[in-house]
Parts: structure tokens; C-alpha cells; sequence
């Protein structure tokens, strides 16, 4: 049997011919990322190797983005560290605020991750990645630290699972529904240390923000990674940003599967994660009488430009209500000035939008954005557990950025056709 785009990857970059599902190998690494949470872990735990120099100082990136702009004087000593830390090996892609993003949009739009590449980040969303055709995985702060000193890691390599991808999205569908509604069918573990393969003609249909956001997605399924084929949006993406060569892997054709999925893009509804998990979907038109208290349009999941342009579109010329803290965070600076020059930024807050610096602070319930006991939230982001975005009686309602401008102007769960 061939292989699948993951086990390709991870062979050539184990320096083997061929791998297989469950087989154990040492991969050479092209990036390694942290941030401002699990860095500080991972300094102490490189300190106790005995090295004095991380194994590539071009090929490690630290972004200091989930307390930051610092919170408190607790986040404010853990970039003081990394920042000491990264001054002293030399890394060379240090950012924090004024230059950072979140991480996970940050990376590609600088070239930092590539087609091809095997990517590891202490943090669980770094399957981002897979959207540009490269394997990319969260991994805990130990093995990061590993990792800055030698340039490897160990992987169980996954089997595959074949998502098909059919036709197109209707009006105001997006990647974000689609994940949703992969994550209901299949289940939070319906993916459990396989790689998510998404194949077929619907994909070119996706634009790179879909894409992304897909990736980004994996985990909640339980996945250790997804991946797409490199197309002509990819090579789009990348041709403007990539500062190195990078390799083009697809699968074989003969590749074998856990199983395989087809889906008619044109029959995925605007779709919402009610809470407590991911895989508790249901239709947006289902969720229509749910009274929110705040909606955040953001994250590495949903600060594309792309999603604040469906926002803005929604948005334009009406008010959010006054029962509702609106909140957007573009994903990048790259991102919020390009929001600024297209007139975005004018547009939330004419609606009574607060528009905020890059940062991650309300998805994981750590700053700008806290949810007070009973409140619910509509979010872009990822996650809805209990307490995710503020006390552990709070609700997160999980949903694309059109669901979510619409459900600030009605001050409940909405679709645009509500409010157009």
C-alpha cells in the first residue's frame, strides 16, 4: 500500500522510505514554536539538558500572545523570560506586541511554515498548519524544549482518515460551519491520532481562510493533524511570503484510509456548537430564541481578513445591541492594518464594536473578554468547555463570523438573512 500525505511527510523528513499507521520514528523538524504560556516551561526544561545553544535559531519562533498586551504583573514575568531567552540564543523570530499576532496566523503570513514542512508548537492549535499542505502538530512544553536543543521529535505516525469535499458553499457558509459539522458527525475523538485528509473538488472552491480554519479545528476532533492538498491558492499564498524552498507532497493513490468520508459542501447549514464540547451541533436556525450577553469575532481560528470582511459586510450601517459586548480581533497587525485601509476598523466601531490588538486572551477565558457567571457568548473561536471564556456557569456558543455579527445586532443567536 502507498501513503498518505502525513506518513509521506514524516518519512522523507525521518529519512526513510516508506512509513507506516502506529509505526514510531525521530522526524528532523523545520519549526518549532511556543508561546508566552507554555515557553516559560519549556526554557526551564532546555536548561536542565546542559546545552548551551538551541539546535537552529532561525528555525524557532516564540510569540508572546495569550496574556498579552501583559494582563498582570504573572504574564508580564512570563515574557520577561522568554524574551531574556530568546535574546540570549539569538532566536530570530521573537514577537510580541507592536510586531506579534497570534501565532497561528502569524507563522504563515511570515513564511515560517511552508508546503511540506514538519512543524511541531507548544500549543494544541499548531495543526493550523495543514492548511498549506505541511504537518504540523501541538506537543507539550518538554518535548519543545527537546526539540529547540536537537532539531527532532518522536511521532507515533497516524493513519488517515479521507474527507471528500463536493460542490459549494451556499451564502454566508464557511469553513467554520464545515468543521463544525464534521466535529457533530464524527465526535470529539471521532479522529483519535489520525490525520484529517481533506481532498476533492470542493476544495478549490475553499479560500485560504477556510482552509485554516479547518486545520486549525483538528484537535477538536481528537486528530493529531489535518492537512490539505497544494493547489493554486496555496502556491498564491505562499509565493508572496516564502523565503526558503519548500517541497510538494500528495498522496499515493493506492494510500489506505481508516475510512472515507464524502461531503456535498451545498448542504452544510450555518451551523453552532452549543455548549459544553464541540460536537454539540446543531443548526444555526435552531439556536434562534438563545439571548447572548457577548460575541467575540477573532482568534487563529476566525481573525482572517477574510472573516472580518463578512462581518463588516453584516455590519455595515447597523448598531450591535446595547445588551451585547461586541469584541473583534483581527488575527495579525499585518491583518488589522489591512482591515484599516479597506475601512473594517470604521465599521465596527460605527456599530458599537471594540476593535483590540492582536491576542488570544478572551478564547481561553485570560483577559479582554471574560465572561461572568450565567453570561453567554457567540465566538469564533474553537473551543466552548465549561469555563473556557470566564466563570464555569458561563456559556460559549461556538459559530462562523457571519453568525456571529448577526447575533450582535439582534442580541441573540441570528443568521444574516435576520438582519439584511
Amino acid at each position: 500500500m502507498g501513503m498518505t500525505m502525513t506518513q509521506k511527510i514524516l518519512a522523507d523528513h525521518a529519512g526513510l522510505d516508506r512509513v507506516r499507521g502506529g509505526e514510531l520514528i525521530m522526524a528532523r523538524l523545520d519549526m518549532v514554536l511556543g508561546n508566552d504560556v507554555t515557553t516559560p516551561v519549556a526554557v526551564k526544561e532546555f536548561e536542565k539538558i546542559g546545552v548551551d545553544k538551541v539546535f537552529d535559531k532561525k528555525k524557532i519562533a516564540i510569540v508572546a500572545d495569550h496574556f498579552t498586551p501583559n494582563k498582570d504583573i504573572k504574564s508580564a514575568e512570563q515574557v520577561r523570560v522568554i524574551r531574556e531567552f530568546a535574546e540570549k540564543m539569538e532566536i530570530e523570530n521573537f514577537f510580541e506586541v507592536g510586531e506579534m499576532g497570534i501565532e497561528h496566523a502569524l507563522l504563515p503570513e511570515k513564511g515560517l511554515v511552508l508546503p511540506g514542512d514538519a512543524v511541531i508548537g507548544a500549543d494544541s492549535h499548531t495543526c493550523t498548519y495543514g492548511a498549506l499542505g505541511a504537518f504540523s502538530t501541538g506537543v507539550g512544553s518538554t518535548d519543545m524544549a527537546a526539540a529547540m536543543a536537537t532539531g527532532e521529535a518522536w511521532f507515533k505516525v497516524p493513519s488517515s482518515i479521507k474527507f471528500v469535499l463536493k460542490g459549494n458553499f451556499n451564502t454566508w457558509v464557511s469553513g467554520k460551519d464545515l468543521i463544525l459539522h464534521i466535529i457533530g458527525m464524527i465526535g470529539v475523538d471521532g479522529a483519535l491520532y489520525q490525520s484529517m485528509e481533506y481532498v476533492g473538488e470542493g476544495v478549490a472552491s475553499m479560500e485560504m481562510a477556510d482552509r485554516f480554519t479547518i486545520a486549525n479545528m483538528a484537535i477538536e476532533a481528537g486528530a493529531k493533524n489535518g492537512i490539505f492538498g497544494v493547489d493554486e491558492k496555496t502556491f498564491d499564498y505562499v509565493k508572496v511570503r516564502a523565503k526558503r524552498a519548500f517541497r510538494v507532497y500528495e498522496a499515493d493513490s493506492d494510500a489506505e484510509y481508516e475510512r472515507v468520508i464524502e461531503i456535498d459542501l451545498s448542504k452544510i447549514p450555518l451551523t453552532v456548537a452549543f455548549p459544553h464540547l464541540p460536537e454539540n451541533t446543531r443548526p444555526a436556525e435552531e439556536a434562534r430564541n438563545i439571548v447572548v450577553n457577548q460575541v467575540v469575532i477573532g482568534s487563529c481560528t476566525n481573525g482572517w481578513i477574510e472573516d472580518l470582511r463578512v462581518a463588516a459586510k453584516i455590519l455595515k450601517g447597523k448598531k450591535v445591541s446595547k445588551k451585547v459586548r461586541t469584541i473583534i480581533f483581527p488575527a495579525t497587525q499585518a491583518i488589522y492594518l489591512q482591515a484599516m485601509r479597506e475601512g473594517l476598523l470604521e465599521i465596527f466601531v460605527e456599530a458599537g464594536c471594540a476593535v483590540s490588538t492582536p491576542t488570544c486572551g478572551p478564547c481561553l477565558g485570560g483577559h479582554m473578554g471574560i465572561l461572568a457567571k450565567g453570561e453567554r457568548a457567540v465566538a469564533t473561536t474553537n473551543r466552548n468547555f465549561v469555563g473556557r471564556m470566564g466563570h464555569p456557569e458561563s456559556e460559549v456558543y461556538l459559530a462562523s463570523p457571519a453568525v456571529a455579527a448577526a447575533s450582535a445586532i439582534t442580541g441573540r443567536i441570528s443568521t444574516p438573512w435576520e438582519v439584511l
